[in-house]
C-alpha cells in the first residue's frame, strides 16, 4: 500500500481528501504545514505529496524544489491562487501537477493516480526521426511523392510543387535539394507572399546602391545568393504580374540584371516553385502568366491533404510528440489508445502542420506521462467548437473502455444528469420549477436528483 502525503493548514481539505485516496486503497498522512513534513522525511519518504502553496512557515513551492532536487516525489501541488506567476514556477520546480481549489474529488484523486503510474514507468518515446528532410508517411499517396522525389531530384528539372497549405511543400522541396547534385551548395528560400511587391524585385534579383532611396549599398538577391544550388519560391501564385515578366526572362535566358543595375549577370539556380493556388484558374483569370507556368510546371509533385492520407496520422503524431519533447526540454509520453483514436477523428484544415502544433500543445499542457482523450479537451475552442457532444462523448466512452474503467454506464449517466443540472439552474438564476420546467421534467424529478447529487463528493475548497 502506497502511503500518500497531504500538507494543508485547512483541516477540512485534508480531511476530505484523505478519505478519498483512503477509499482508493491508499494509505495516508496528514501534516497542517511544511515544516512538519520536512521533519517528517528524516523518518521516511512518501510515495507522492499533495500540499497546499501557502502554509505557515514553509510554503509549498520551496518544499516542492527541495523535494524535486533531493528525488523525493511526485509532488502535486494545489491552491486557490492561481495566478500565472505561481502556477508556472509550480512546474518549473517540477511539479506533477497543478490542483486550483475548489477542485473536483474524484479528478484529484485520478491526478494522484497518474502521477504514482508515471513515477513508476518509464515511458520509452520514439526517437525523432533524424532524416534531414523529416518527410513522414507510409500511404500510398505519400509512396507516390517519395518515388517522384527520387527521380527528379538528381535531375536538373524546374519542379512545381501543388498542396493545401499546411501539407509540407517545403519539406518536399528540401528533400528534392539535399538527395541532389546541388546539395553542396546553398539552400535559399523565399515566400513571395510575405513580401510587399515593391520590394519582392530586389529581394529577388538584389540592387545596386543608389538605385532608390534607402538603397546606400551594393544589395545581392536570392537569385545570387543561391548561385549553384536551388532556389524555393514558395506561394508562386501571389507574384506580381509585372514581376512574373522579370522572373520569365531569368528562366528563359539564365541571366538577370540587379534593380538600377547594367551588368548582366549569369545565374546557375535550379527553381522549385510551391503555390496552394490552382495554376491553371490564375492564368484563365489574367493573374498568371501561361509561359511562365510551364516553365516552372516541367515537373509536378502533388501533395495529399491530411484527410487523404489519415492512416498516416497515428505515425506522424507519435514523431512530433517525440520532438518536441526532445526540443522543448519536458519529459516524454506517450498517446493512449483513446488518445490517439480521438487524435486519428479530428479534422485538420491545417494539414499536418496542424497536427504538429497540436502534439506541441500536448507535449506541454498534458499532465501525466500518457495522454489520455479528455486532454484533448483542454484545447482551444477554434478546434472543437461545433462538435458534437456525442462525438465527445464517444472519445470518453472509447477511451475509458481501452483503460478498462469500471461502471462506465453509471458514471456517464450520473455525468450528465449533473451537467444538465447544473447548467439549466445557472441558466434560470437557481430557480427549479423553471430548471426543471426548461429541461421537461417534473420540479420533484429534480429535487430528487439534487439530493442525490448532494450525496456524492463535494468539490475540495467549496464548503460542503
Amino acid at each position: 500500500m502506497t502511503e500518500i502525503w497531504i500538507a494543508d493548514d485547512d483541516r477540512g481539505v485534508r480531511f476530505v481528501l484523505a478519505e478519498a485516496l483512503r477509499d482508493a486503497g491508499h494509505s495516508v498522512r496528514e501534516f497542517s504545514a511544511g515544516d512538519a513534513v520536512r521533519a517528517a522525511l528524516h523518518e521516511s519518504r512518501p510515495a507522492l505529496l499533495v500540499t497546499d502553496v501557502r502554509m505557515p512557515g514553509e510554503n509549498g513551492l520551496r518544499l516542492l524544489e527541495d523535494l524535486t532536487r533531493r528525488n523525493i516525489g511526485p509532488v502535486i501541488v494545489m491552491s486557490a491562487f492561481t495566478d500565472v506567476a505561481t502556477t508556472a514556477a509550480a512546474y518549473r520546480a517540477g511539479a506533477a501537477d497543478y490542483l486550483a481549489k475548489p477542485f473536483d474529488l474524484d479528478r484529484a484523486v485520478e491526478a494522484v493516480g497518474r502521477a504514482l503510474a508515471a513515477a513508476h514507468e518509464e515511458v520509452i518515446a520514439p526517437a525523432p526521426r533524424e532524416d534531414e528532410h523529416a518527410l513522414l508517411g507510409e500511404s500510398t499517396a505519400m509512396r507516390e511523392v517519395f518515388r517522384l522525389i527520387g527521380r527528379v531530384a538528381a535531375s536538373d528539372l524546374n519542379v512545381l510543387i501543388t498542396g493545401e497549405t499546411g501539407t509540407g511543400k517545403e519539406l518536399v522541396a528540401r528533400a528534392l535539394h539535399e538527395e541532389s547534385a546541388r546539395h553542396g551548395k546553398p539552400y535559399v528560400a523565399l515566400n513571395t507572399a510575405a513580401i510587399p511587391s515593391e520590394l519582392l524585385e530586389s529581394e529577388l534579383f538584389g540592387h545596386e546602391a543608389g538605385a532608390f532611396t534607402g538603397a546606400t549599398r551594393r544589395q545581392a538577391g536570392r537569385f545570387e545568393q543561391a548561385e549553384g544550388g536551388t532556389l524555393f519560391l514558395d506561394e508562386i501564385g501571389d507574384m506580381p504580374i509585372g514581376l512574373q515578366t522579370r522572373l520569365l526572362r531569368v528562366l528563359a535566358g539564365g541571366e538577370f540584371y540587379r534593380v538600377g543595375g547594367r551588368e548582366a549577370i549569369r545565374s546557375n539556380v535550379r527553381i522549385v516553385a510551391a503555390t496552394h493556388q490552382d495554376l491553371e484558374a490564375r492564368v484563365e483569370q489574367g493573374l498568371f502568366r501561361a509561359d511562365l507556368k510551364h516553365r516552372l510546371d516541367v515537373v509536378r509533385i502533388q501533395l495529399p491533404s491530411l484527410r487523404q492520407r489519415s492512416g498516416d496520422i497515428p505515425l506522424l503524431a507519435r514523431h512530433f510528440l517525440a520532438r518536441a519533447a526532445a526540443e522543448l526540454g519536458v519529459p516524454p509520453k506517450r498517446f493512449s489508445r483513446g488518445a490517439m483514436k480521438a487524435v486519428e477523428q479530428r479534422d485538420y484544415p491545417g494539414n499536418v502542420r496542424e497536427l504538429e502544433n497540436l502534439c506541441r500543445r500536448l507535449a506541454v499542457v498534458a499532465p501525466g506521462l500518457e495522454i489520455l482523450a479528455s486532454d484533448l479537451g483542454s484545447l482551444p475552442a477554434r478546434e472543437t467548437r461545433g462538435v458534437e457532444w456525442t462525438d465527445a462523448l464517444r472519445i470518453w466512452t472509447q477511451d475509458a473502455l481501452a483503460q478498462d474503467e469500471p461502471d462506465i454506464h453509471a458514471r456517464a449517466r450520473e455525468a450528465l444528469d449533473k451537467t444538465l443540472l447544473q447548467a439549466a439552474l445557472l441558466a434560470n438564476d437557481g430557480h427549479r420549477q423553471h430548471a426543471a420546467a426548461a429541461l421537461g421534467v417534473g420540479r420533484n424529478t429534480l429535487t430528487r436528483k439534487l439530493g442525490a447529487s448532494r450525496k456524492r463528493r463535494p468539490s475540495i475548497g467549496q464548503p460542503t
